[in-house]
């Protein structure tokens, strides 16, 4: 990486928590978060692990920072044969390790799916000779699956993205069983922010946020809005805002979209970002739409909720500041979660109609 290196995206502080057994309890078909403006809390969970190599380690350690359900995430070297690796060594090209990072995460709040999605849209996977500025084998991108799921997912998230006529030229990732991964010196960890400077120097410098411009949408946060109370009250109905703004629960079974098989996408009914992909709709038999993942884990925010004596986690559209559901941990491969929305949170945009509606980006991502 040269002298320096990572865009910081959405942050929110991380946040762990058991499972409950459906969207809502209330048979009036309202619930509401009692303490919803109260401190977050913090909930011990089990963790896995995610390694990825993607070029400068600077750069695909921040984009990973602060996305709710990722405990930690450490730069360092993977996939060599080298035993304690120095940064010197590895960069010089002395050894068999690639730049990497290993991501900790909570698979009941977040799931190894969305983290690979959050992964490839970070470098360019197209490059087999390094990664922007640094070239040689320790900038070569990689994904180290650390078991059979995790290769399955891997697999199946690199074929949809080859599909997906995002580049024009084959991707060369490789999917690599891991062996061994070697934290890098403390300098290197949180590099984004010890040295900001430098760091979005680099990520400008390099060409890597040009890259990343060109292939993917990016500063969401600029086109995507939460209008003004007055606003949202003269453009949602009643249900619309007390879902939204007061964590109210609509009605299962008989919403709008529970029983919807149209392809398309479903957008934030407040700030209008897309959410969720009718790719990964699945039938729960709980009575509201259900998601086995959301389009990109970014725009999403899950604080703890224990209103009702329960603890679950809230979904929440970050950009709407809006209630959407809730995720529980007992949903269908490959993530094993269930993303019970309310259909009132959302707006469902046909396939036919993402393009002229503003979500041409986005139709890949529609089977």
């Amino acid at each position: 990486m040269a002298f320096s290196k990572k865009i910081l995206y959405l942050v929110l502080i991380p946040t762990f928590s058991l499972l409950v057994f459906s969207c809502s309890q209330a048979e009036n078909g309202k619930q509401k978060s009692e303490n919803s403006d109260a401190p977050e809390e913090i909930y011990d969970g089990p963790t896995a692990l995610a390694t990825f190599a993607g070029g400068c380690f600077w750069c695909i350690e921040a984009p990973f920072e602060g996305v709710d359900g990722i405990v930690s995430v450490v730069s360092g070297y993977a996939g060599g044969k080298e035993k304690n690796p120095t940064y010197s060594d590895v960069s010089g090209g002395k050894t068999t390790h690639r730049e990497s990072v290993q991501v900790t995460f909570n698979p009941d709040i977040i799931s190894y799916s969305e983290i690979l999605e959050i992964f490839w849209q970070q470098f360019d996977p197209t490059d087999e000779g390094g990664s922007f500025y640094d070239r040689g084998f320790q900038y070569t991108s990689a994904v180290f699956y650390h078991d059979k799921i995790q290769k399955a997912a891997a697999e199946a998230s690199l074929q949809k993205l080859s599909q997906s006529g995002k580049f024009d030229k084959p991707i060369v990732t490789p999917l690599i069983k891991f062996t061994n991964f070697y934290p890098a010196e403390d300098y290197h960890q949180d590099y984004y922010k010890k040295n900001p400077t430098e760091y979005y120097a680099y990520r400008t410098g390099s060409g890597r946020d040009a890259f990343i411009a060109k292939h993917w949408p990016v500063k969401l946060e600029d086109k995507y809005k939460k209008p003004s109370d007055s606003e949202l009250k003269k453009r949602l109905t009643e249900l619309q805002y007390q879902v939204t703004m007061h964590e109210e629960t609509e009605r299962a079974f008989t919403n709008d979209y529970n029983e919807n098989k149209e392809e398309g996408i479903y957008v934030c009914i407040v700030s209008g970002v897309p959410l969720f992909s009718s790719s990964d709709k699945y039938e729960s038999f709980s009575g509201w739409p259900s998601f086995t993942k959301p389009i990109d884990a970014r725009v999403i925010g899950k604080p703890t909720d224990t209103a009702y004596g329960m603890m679950r986690v809230e979904v929440r559209s970050k950009l709407g500041d809006s209630h959407l559901g809730h995720v529980f941990n007992d949903g269908p491969e490959p993530t094993k979660l269930r993303y019970c929305m309310n259909s009132a949170a959302m707006k469902f945009i046909p396939k036919k109609d993402m393009e002229k509606e503003g979500y041409k980006d986005w139709l890949w991502v529609v089977d």
